[in-house]
């Protein structure tokens, strides 16, 4: 009789204590929201495969952009390199070369003085003419000495016209369609340099942005494939605070929105901004432990962490959302 007077004044105490928290509580108490850090990994591959002869970070370090990654030995690049410069020097020596005189101002020089002995002979036979129709028209000499002096004259005004000619022909650069010709093998061979330049240049692989080394997979010595990751970065702006909202609470977020972030050992006031929310509900993922069993579907909310928040990846982390 004692022992049930006992336990039923026992319930009352409970059901009362009960009612005065419920009458009591603090209202519009905010219920956090789980989740954890997650990160967009860049993983730095080379674009075409071979032995990596340098690498120069580790894991952990911090880079800044255009810092050297790792570098693949390029003897092969180089020597095509070399080649490609060989060549376009050959084909900018050609163009030079048509573009130029056909003759060498040696060679003209040598057909100057033909001209002038040209001229000279030409002078001696004018006179020698001249003085020989002289002669015929007074009819001291006989017609078949004029007519060899006018032989003579004819045959070295012949050989001076000749020698002008070959000089003019001298002065005459190549043909337009031979030098276009060379024109565009130039060109070729800059455009088969600058590939040759490019190939090299793309065996050192760089920063593209300042980052963290997440993970390294591969060591200075070992041979990799045509894209396949060397190591992988964590730029700071590909940090998101990754979260699950229940659908009765959905409404209360929104793209742009400021929430607060919470985690073990963490520095007071975190704050993230809303980047992202799903379309399609899911089931709450495994790794997220509610501290209330409630709601069986979720959305996928992601954070940008602001003031550049160095958190780890998978860390646990507690969200709440501000101004409610």
């Amino acid at each position: 009789m004692k022992r049930a007077l006992l336990i039923g004044l026992a319930v009352i105490l409970a059901a009362g204590g009960f009612g005065a928290w419920y009458l009591l509580r603090p209202k519009g108490t905010v219920q956090g929201y789980q989740g954890y850090v997650e990160g967009y990994l860049v993983f730095m591959a080379p674009e075409d495969g071979g032995r990596i002869e340098t690498l120069s970070v580790d894991s952990a370090d911090q880079v800044k952009k255009g810092d050297a990654l790792f570098v693949l030995e390029s003897s092969t690049q180089l020597a095509q390199r070399n080649e490609a410069d060989a060549k376009l020097q050959q084909a900018r020596a050609e163009l030079a070369d048509l573009q130029a005189a056909l003759q060498r101002p040696e060679q003209i020089a040598i057909l100057r003085a033909q001209e002038e002995r040209a001229k000279a002979q030409l002078s001696l036979s004018q006179t020698e003419l001249d003085r020989q129709r002289t002669l015929y028209e007074r009819g001291i000499a006989a017609k078949a000495q004029y007519d060899q002096a006018r032989t003579a004259f004819d045959r070295d005004k012949a050989a001076l016209e000749e020698v002008q000619r070959q000089i003019e022909a001298g002065r005459i650069a190549a043909r337009s369609a031979t030098i276009e010709a060379a024109e565009a093998a130039v060109n070729a061979a800059e455009a088969g340099l600058n590939q040759a330049e490019t190939r090299l240049a793309k065996r050192r692989v760089a920063a593209p942005a300042d980052a963290q080394v997440q993970d390294v997979f591969f060591r200075a010595g070992e041979t990799v494939n045509a894209g396949q990751p060397v190591l992988s970065l964590l730029p700071p702006e590909n940090r998101r605070i990754r979260f699950y909202v229940p659908e009765p609470k959905l409404a209360t977020v929104a793209l742009g929105q400021e929430v607060a972030v919470t985690c073990d050992s963490c520095q007071p006031g975190l704050r993230a901004r809303i980047s992202f929310i799903a379309r399609e509900a899911e089931f709450t993922p495994p790794v997220i432990f509610s501290q209330e069993e409630r709601a069986k579907l979720v959305f996928r909310i992601e954070a940008k962490p602001a003031d550049g928040a160095n958190l780890p990846i998978g860390l646990p982390v507690t969200v709440l959302p501000l101004g409610e």
